[in-house]
């Protein structure tokens, strides 16, 4: 009963400062939830401010209008997705795929090494000779694994 006791001793800043908090949490604990029901409930003390309302008539509002956010959120913009111009950040291995090249030490027991940029990348594949073309068709985790060109 002290969160009722609050919210009627400050009125419509209890809203205002409660939706703050949340907005705050959407930075600590990131979802996309608190951020809408932040937002929920400053627009609630901000209507509380013009139009005082009865306490149970704040609540109603703000699980409306909370609802109704996280609604169009997951239905509408959830699952949208963002064009990048560098897709493979996070997955340098898979910008590899599909290039060729040729061995600078052979593949012995089905492991070798590679140089690709400035890095040295451990490979797996068919045993082949030093000097042979491969060709880059996976990657799991950091070993890439290859197959004759």
């Amino acid at each position: 009963m002290h969160l009722l006791d609050w919210i009627a001793t400050y009125g419509a800043w209890a809203w205002v400062v409660g939706g703050v908090i949340l907005l705050a949490l959407e930075l600590a604990l990131p979802g996309g939830v608190f951020v809408w029901l932040g937002s929920a409930a400053v627009v609630t003390g901000l209507v509380s401010l013009v139009y005082p309302l009865d306490w149970a008539f704040e609540f109603a509002f703000f699980a409306v209008l909370a609802l109704l956010a996280i609604f169009v959120w997951l239905r509408f913009f959830r699952h949208r997705i963002k064009p990048t111009d560098n897709p493979f950040l996070n997955q340098r291995a898979s910008r590899f795929i599909g290039q060729e090249l040729v061995l600078d030490e052979a593949i012995t027991a089905g492991f070798g090494r590679v140089s690709l940029g400035d890095s040295v990348w451990r490979i797996s594949g068919p045993d082949l000779p030093a000097g042979a073309r491969i060709r880059i068709v996976g990657a799991e985790g950091a070993v890439l694994k290859v197959e004759q060109a």
